[in-house]
């Protein structure tokens, strides 16, 4: 965005400098000068309806909204007078008249904005004497509870339903005194339960069904992590008592999503405490899966193991990996892959290209890939394939915020009818499967299309034109060499063209460039590049193949078939979502798997190790924009351990034994030292991370003769959630699935 004049004015006899055009209200709190306000929230129209912002401004004939009010140069403000305490005191007094004083139940008590002015300006007693209008608490749904009394109508949550979802769930019903906030199916929501009005409301009037009654503030520890759920990486703040998550919110606005969280975000992290949770370590004895120690599944996992590669060699194992567990995690699963077993047989469920996209890139990689304070901030945005709003909640939130604060302009291609097309300039529709040859059409204006659509992908390509620095963003929809065709329509556009390739799950874009995949390394080097490889060889302490593995899919296949002896799963379900149906493991010989739950994979395994959830342990996730962020654990959890452990454990077993190099490493943060100079574009800043903060990676990649190919069919593709799903994590979520939406 380009830079604003600055102007000076003073504020109690400070001068400040703020861009022209700031509201008086944001520029007393930069320099820390509080000035209350229950309606105001930065980002969302202003209401002006609370009235407790009021300032004394110099010349003016009566107090001034700071929140309405914009700064000029010159001008003087002073916020705290006489006048202006009384003001508030009187604003409070009105804004008691009905309000219940039931601070001690309340669960909003603590955290109350309208509380704490009662503390700093209100009155110990009340000149009004009238009866308080009551009404019973109304339940909107399971999540969001209303209790009218407590309402000081701020609107707040219908501003922020209206402009920041574009669901416009809730209004305002009656008038005066009478007056409450609505939902839009007379005595329910409908909507997309992000809780989003719960953690804006200032006061206890909206309150959260899942956190209702259990504790208090003050007696919880909070804990800032990374959502587990999609690709975005929100950060989100659990609130712990005695180990057990009560609830999830980001009310600090800190992190890349700031105050946004949708439904997975915040009311999608009770799969931890699931009763179907494994706890204990699984071995097949006979047709049964038994409970054993540790050291005895540990045994068994190392010592068969060790006689499947004995018996069919490296091409005989095969590792699947997981797009949820964190960069630590995945760079030591391929390392034992590679190191151990001398086999590139490593993939996961891959639903982006990003090794396609870094490779068509090539030596443009490093700031050619969007970040989402560049999607926000972006002057055009063309979309292709993908449905944001349920599939990349944070990123539709940065496109319509974008819309709304700077005009950005919104062009869409897609074969569905998305609810971003209601803010489009232009919204192309295509049937399922056109988005390589409407891209060829675009970058060379070659290929045959119908009529109307080449007409429609003349004014797009046009209004494109018009604009400079466009965002392109685009879902699994686009792989392979569709990849080299969308960059050579990207690099024909004015200015500085940015790119986005949007995938599923929370660590997916780490699970990339982690090499997590059958020919690449970490880091996106091919596995016939002698000299990257020569380096991870040194580093490692052992001799890799040039030659490229098996994907996922064909793993599974090969499985089933008899001709992969052993298959090795992390935190993944690949039976479910590549097996042909009803032949679950066919005649595979043997199968361990890590995972939280008894998955239809897990259910058929010789050797189930039970694993944390990402809100169980530290390490780093990179979200879909190569955002790489810090895992803090929140709770402890009896039983089961962290893949990092349990990756370790295996490999001392496996030495014992004679088989590779046990993993040394005490830490995560030891492994993602050795990542920052493996990988030099995970070589971040750490101040940045440590304070809780998101540090972006810039890839330095060299094609060396490759480019990007034709994938198979389903090797890339998404699982097209929903905002009430996540994979298979989701059904272990109750409350979502709890949810009326979930189900439709």
């Amino acid at each position: 965005m380009p830079d604003l004049k600055l102007i000076k004015l003073k504020i109690n006899d400070r001068e400040v400098q703020v861009p022209q055009g700031t509201l008086v209200i944001e520029a007393t709190r930069r320099i820390g000068t509080e000035v209350p306000s229950f309606c105001y929230y930065p980002g969302l129209s202003l209401q002006a309806a609370c009235r407790m912002c009021l300032v004394e401004v110099e010349k003016a004939p009566k107090l001034q909204t700071a929140c309405t009010l914009v700064a000029i140069d010159g001008m003087v403000v002073h916020t705290d007078t006489e006048q202006v305490r009384q003001a508030r005191k009187y604003m409070l007094e009105f804004l008691l008249t009905n309000h219940p004083l039931d601070c001690p139940v309340c669960d909003k008590g603590g955290e109350c904005e309208l509380q704490d002015m009662v503390f700093r300006y209100g009155a110990d007693s009340s000149r009004f004497v009238e009866e308080k209008i009551h009404r019973p608490e109304e339940k909107w749904s399971d999540l969001v509870y209303y209790d009218a009394p407590r309402c000081i109508l701020c609107f707040r949550c219908v501003r922020v339903c209206d402009e920041g979802m574009d669901v416009k769930a809730l209004g305002v019903g009656m008038r005066g005194a009478n007056s409450v906030i609505i939902p839009n199916r007379g005595d329910h929501l409908e909507c997309e339960e992000c809780g989003m009005c719960i953690d804006i409301c200032p006061v206890g009037a909206l309150t959260s069904g899942a956190y209702r009654y259990k504790t208090r503030p003050w007696e919880m520890q909070y804990v800032p992590t990374v959502c587990a759920h999609c690709s975005n990486g929100c950060k989100t703040t659990l609130s712990v008592r005695n180990h057990e998550i009560l609830r999830a919110n980001n009310r600090d606005l800190s992190g890349i999503n700031k105050d946004f969280l949708c439904v997975k975000g915040r009311f999608g992290f009770d799969f931890t405490n699931h009763p179907e949770r494994t706890r204990q370590p699984l071995v097949r004895k006979g047709d049964k899966l038994l409970p054993v120690s540790w050291e005895e599944a540990a045994q068994v996992a190392a010592t068969k193991l060790k006689a499947a590669y004995d018996a069919g060699g490296k091409d005989a194992i095969g590792f699947i990996g997981s797009n949820r567990t964190s960069n630590e995690e995945n760079y030591l699963l391929q390392r034992f892959a590679r190191a151990t077993f001398d086999t590139n047989n490593i993939d996961h469920h891959r639903t982006a290209d990003y090794a396609g996209l870094v490779t068509a890139l090539g030596g443009q990689a490093a700031d050619s890939l969007l970040t989402m304070e560049q999607l926000y901030e972006s002057k055009a945005v063309l979309v292709i394939g993908n449905d944001p709003t349920n599939q990349n909640p944070l990123v539709a939130w940065q496109i319509r915020s974008g819309i709304r604060h700077f005009g950005t302009k919104l062009f869409l291609i897609n074969s569905n009818e998305i609810k971003l097309k209601r803010q489009a300039k232009q919204f192309v529709r295509i049937a399922a499967g056109q988005e390589h040859a409407v891209l060829k059409w675009l970058a060379r204006e070659e290929g045959q299309l119908a009529p109307e659509l080449v007409e429609q992908l003349v004014q797009l390509k046009a209004a494109l034109e018009a604009e400079s620095d466009v965002a392109i963003v685009f879902g699994a929809e686009i792989s392979g060499a569709a990849m080299t065709t969308l960059v050579a329509f990207g690099s024909k556009l004015p200015g500085k063209t940015r790119y986005l390739a949007l995938a599923d799950y929370s660590n997916s874009r780490g699970a990339g460039d982690m090499g997590l995949l059958p020919d690449r390394l970490p880091g996106y080097a091919h596995v016939d590049d002698a000299k990257a490889r020569e380096a991870f060889e040194q580093l490692w302490g052992c001799v890799l193949s040039s030659k490229p593995g098996l994907t996922a899919p064909q793993m599974v296949e090969a499985a089933q078939a008899g001709k992969l002896k052993a298959l090795y799963v992390v935190g993944a379900n690949p039976l479910a979502h590549f097996g042909k149906p009803g032949e679950g493991r066919g005649k595979l010989d043997l199968l361990i798997v890590q995972e939280m739950f008894l998955t239809e994979t897990a259910k058929v395994a010789d050797v189930v190790l039970p694993a944390t959830s990402a809100y169980e342990k530290d390490g780093t996730v990179t979200n879909t924009s190569g955002e790489i962020q810090l895992l803090r654990k929140a709770a402890e959890v009896m039983g089961p351990r962290s893949d990092f452990d349990l990756l370790r454990i295996l490999s001392h077993q496996l030495e014992k034994q004679g088989l590779g190099k046990a993993f040394h490493y005490k830490t995560p943060g030891a492994v993602f030292e050795e990542i920052r100079k493996a990988v030099p574009a995970y070589n971040v800043p750490l101040a940045g991370l440590l304070t809780g903060g998101a540090e972006a990676t810039r890839v330095q990649f060299a094609r060396n003769g490759h480019m990007p190919y034709d994938v198979p069919v389903g090797l890339i593709r998404s699982a097209n959630d929903t905002l009430f799903t996540s994979g298979t994590l989701g059904r272990w979520c109750t409350m979502m699935e709890s949810l009326p939406e979930a189900h439709t």
